[in-house]
């Protein structure tokens, strides 16, 4: 059922998604393609805030906080998995696995280089963690005023 407070954890985390999509397309080395990163990663955000934080609000300001953060991790880990696979299904059509079992052990390697480039992004990792924080404080409060 459509609130208030889903709907601003909706805009609140497409705006945290986008900021961290953002901050992680700098580091990306030149010639990396980044057109896609940051609307896919936006509605990712989006899909997130609703469907997480929205979810999960009435509980108070610190399980808001911690939900809040929650949701930004999990932004950043469907993003990891969603262009992991991307890039798996992408070699695979280039022929460069010589079998299934090849593919998915690569596919959980681009996991894995991906997941420690969104460490190394410490910037990304700021956004990720104190914005989530505060559009969950946000969500939570928004929740209290007209729910």
């Amino acid at each position: 059922m459509p609130t208030a407070a889903k709907l601003v954890s909706a805009v609140l985390f497409a705006i945290v998604a986008y900021a961290a999509a953002e901050a992680y397309a700098q580091t990306l080395p030149p010639g990396q393609p980044r057109q896609l990163l940051v609307p896919i990663v936006t509605v990712l955000g989006l899909f997130q805030g609703w469907l997480t934080m929205g979810g999960r609000v009435g509980a108070g300001i610190s399980m808001a906080i911690t939900t809040g953060v929650r949701t930004s991790f999990q932004i950043a880990f469907w993003a990891i998995v969603g262009f992991g696979l991307y890039e798996m299904f992408y070699r695979s059509t280039r022929l460069r696995y010589d079998g299934p079992g090849e593919a998915v052990i690569a596919a959980i390697e681009l996991f894995m280089e991906y997941g420690l480039s969104v460490l190394m992004a410490t910037t990304c990792l700021i956004i990720l963690f104190v914005g989530g924080a505060l559009a969950g404080i946000l969500a939570e409060l928004v929740n209290r005023r007209w729910s």
